[in-house]
């Protein structure tokens, strides 16, 4: 995200609305990339977003909506395992906004 209000935002969107379990925000980052044939360097908002397979697909359209840049930074890492608490406060956390 550009700034930490948008940051900010998108997070609170996405845990209310039951999309996520927990958005954490992170930043600034400097991130170096190529945008249309150009190295461009600008300060960022990481969010790191947990969510169930299960929501992915509204998750992404929620971001892809409610995101201010043409091409969003959506890259999406499965679980493989984790402290038995965590995940299971990750699906209460998910069961329980679907209520």
């Amino acid at each position: 995200m550009p700034d930490r209000a948008a940051a900010d935002s998108l997070a609170r969107s996405l845990v209310e609305s039951g999309l996520a379990a927990c958005v954490q925000v992170l930043g600034p980052v400097l991130s170096t990339y190529r945008w249309q044939g150009h190295v461009e360097q600008a300060g960022e908002w990481l969010c790191l977003i947990k969510t169930s397979a299960g929501r992915y697909d509204a998750l992404l359209r929620a971001i892809e909506r409610i995101h201010p840049y043409e091409v969003p930074e959506i890259v999406r890492f499965d679980i493989a395992g984790g402290a038995e608490k965590y995940v299971e406060w990750l699906r209460r956390s998910l069961t329980a906004s679907a209520e």
